[in-house]
């Protein structure tokens, strides 16, 4: 049963705003899904995956990722939670 949690996780309303809040934070830094990949030492199809939803991301990815773009991270996360 928790597996069946976490697969639809990826596919809630909530991890779906924070994935778009990624992009923005990204596309309003000027940056590449190439560039940021570059900063995270990761390929470019990484992010693309995180940012379609098909890759999830855990905490410590999701840290690594929003200071890539510039975000603050703890700033997105309230963002998210005012827009439930």
């Amino acid at each position: 049963m928790t597996g069946n949690l976490i697969l639809k996780s990826i596919y809630s309303d909530e991890y779906q705003r924070l994935l778009r809040l990624l992009v923005e934070a990204r596309t309003s830094a000027n940056l590449t899904q190439s560039e940021v990949a570059a900063r995270l030492v990761r390929p470019q199809s990484f992010v693309s995956k995180y940012e379609r939803g098909e890759r999830r991301l855990d905490v410590v990815e999701y840290l690594r990722v929003s200071r890539a773009v510039g975000a603050d991270p703890f700033r997105l996360l309230k963002a998210l939670d005012r827009q439930s």
